[in-house]
């Protein structure tokens, strides 16, 4: 492409300069690294340091338009039809050009939020370049940690395919591949591994969600496996698409250094492309109009009502929020964050001074936690009545253990043992037999019959099977992300009202806020301590009988409601 043409391409109809002009009148609202991306680019064409081709440009957007289709939802099967963020989006990647007519951008990172056709856009570029761009042997790949999740853009693009009868006629479905054989070009989903992709010569790689490769190492090694397997192509992309995430240090991280850098002009990058729409300001994360700069298709593929409705959510659970944060706004959050609020552990506290003879004659669920000999052990015991499900929490402690244990951690640990929430158990290590004891006066002195007893997998075995032998079931619990069904009803019912501590067992308390959720991509979570020092013991305790709930409820429901006629 000769200098001159290109050259006269920012008095031509651009949609850059319409969006840039749109974003400059106020008329659009994006966040700072939009706004300055796009100035960048702007001043880059208008000083010649960019070349801009209209014909390149449109020819993309218009077979996005003419030829791809919507493959799910309300809109399928009809045809795309770009919001104008997103033909400013397509018209910087594939119409800046170099001299030579050669695409200026190698490397794209899209930072969206989900619901906004991230899946649909990515296999939209994957398909225009498949067939219309006119390199003989094309090779598209499609890159994630695991194959599931890399074949997310492609199921996407095969589906587009399908839809369309002129590219599906050309197009074959291979076992791993879809192949066209008038150009030999194929695009393939492939999970991670740097020995297989050094040898890929791709002209195309989409990475899919990579704030989600992990480990962080690995998604680093491969990255630039990837890069590096380029080098052949006359003009090859990668596309990085993705919402942000939880994972430290990792490809995600580097990304994002290097695209505040290019847009700050502190690097000496020209093939890098960042479209960062991202919120400005974390305390306005429940504000609409601020939820406009991370969600670009806002009105279109995302409704307010949808954004409604998660914050009202998202305000009432720290965990969603956090969540909320980090997939609605795109503001990267630890993977470790607090999980109830003062308010949530008020709310559970809201009813207490009720005693086990208030319950006297009920059927229960238990749940044990003696993962620390040396430490605390935690018992909960769950009890429905009147349609509340009422928790005690009894602690055990090793007596020579007590004074320690007070000027550690800073809690009157003396003034719970007088309260009767905390039993002083055995010398240096707790006497489980106490645990023990605590079961008979369960049944013996109170008739609370626990059905069904969950207790973490490190406990004493000797324990466990004295229990059984006196019939009680006990079933292990592993406390891991598979409990995250669990901790999702119990947060529910915390926050419903439903699930109350009979009690106004402080120590419990503390449990209860020095809980933290390890959050996770696919938003399983698992029970963490908030500080290295923190004790969550009466927490676990109390999922383990949660889980006891969720696992038997059904089969158990007419005793454990204990109404009147239960016998």
């Amino acid at each position: 492409m000769k200098k001159k043409a290109v050259a006269e391409a920012p008095e031509a109809k651009s949609y850059i300069l319409e969006y840039y002009q749109a974003i400059t009148d106020g008329s659009v609202t994006v966040g700072k690294w939009i706004r300055m991306w796009y100035q960048l680019i702007v001043d880059g064409l208008q000083k010649k340091k960019y070349f801009f081709s209209q014909k390149k440009a449109n020819a993309a957007i218009k077979f996005i338009e003419t030829f791809c289709r919507h493959h799910e939802g309300e809109l399928a099967p009809g045809k795309i039809r770009l919001e104008l963020w997103q033909k400013a989006l397509i018209s910087v990647i594939f119409g800046i050009v170099k001299e030579d007519g050669t695409r200026q951008f190698r490397e794209v990172l899209v930072l969206i939020a989900r619901k906004n056709g991230k899946s649909l856009l990515a296999a939209a570029i994957n398909a225009y370049i498949f067939y219309l761009e006119p390199d003989y042997g094309k090779r598209l790949f499609m890159v994630a940690p695991k194959l599931d999740q890399a074949r997310i853009v492609y199921d996407a693009l095969y589906q587009m395919i399908l839809k369309e009868p002129e590219m599906a006629e050309i197009t074959q479905k291979r076992r791993t591949d879809l192949y066209i054989e008038e150009t030999n070009s194929s695009a393939k989903p492939i999970a991670f591994s740097e020995k297989k992709s050094d040898g890929l010569n791709p002209n195309l790689v989409t990475c899919d969600e990579v704030a989600a490769w992990n480990p962080p190492e690995q998604s680093l090694k491969q990255y630039e496996v990837l890069k590096s397997a380029m080098g052949a192509r006359r003009q090859p992309m990668i596309l990085n698409i993705t919402t942000a995430g939880y994972i430290n240090e990792g490809i995600y991280d580097e990304l994002i250094a290097r695209a505040t850098a290019v847009i700050n002009g502190t690097s000496r990058e020209t093939q890098f492309a960042p479209f960062l729409y991202m919120i400005d300001d974390v305390e306005k994360w429940n504000d609409i109009n601020e939820l406009k700069k991370s969600n670009p298709n806002m009105g279109v593929s995302v409704t307010v009502e949808y954004l409604l409705e998660e914050i009202a959510v998202a305000e009432n659970s720290i965990s969603r929020k956090t969540e909320f944060l980090v997939k609605i706004c795109n503001i990267k959050q630890n993977a470790t964050n607090a999980w109830l609020t003062a308010k949530d552990v008020n709310l559970c506290f809201s009813e207490t001074g009720k005693t086990l003879e208030d319950f006297r004659h009920t059927y229960a669920l238990a749940g044990i936690d003696l993962s620390q000999t040396t430490d605390l052990t935690a018992m909960t015991i769950l009890i429905q009545k009147d349609g509340t499900v009422w928790f005690f929490v009894r602690f055990f402690m090793p007596r020579n253990k007590l004074e320690d244990a007070k000027a550690r951690d800073g809690i009157p640990y003396d003034k719970y043992v007088e309260q009767g929430y905390l039993i002083l158990s055995g010398e240096n290590v707790v006497d489980y037999h106490d645990v023990e004891n605590l079961y008979q006066e369960l049944v013996r002195k109170y008739e609370i019959l626990p059905q069904k007893n969950g207790y973490d997998r490190y406990s004493a075995a000797y324990l466990i099977q004295d229990l059984e032998s006196q019939g009680f079931h006990m079933e292990s619990v592993i406390q891991g992300s598979n409990l995250t069904g669990v901790i999702i009803d119990t947060e529910g019912m915390i926050q419903d009202g439903k699930l109350k501590s009979a009690e106004d067992n402080n120590l419990m308390k503390i449990h209860m806020m020095d809980s933290a959720m390890q959050m996770y991509e696919d938003n399983r979570r698992r029970l963490v301590k908030v500080t290295s020092r923190a004790h969550i013991d009466g927490m676990a305790a109390l999922l383990d009988a949660m889980t006891m709930r969720r696992n038997y409820y059904n089969e158990l429901e007419q005793l454990l409601r204990n109404e009147r006629g239960n016998s």
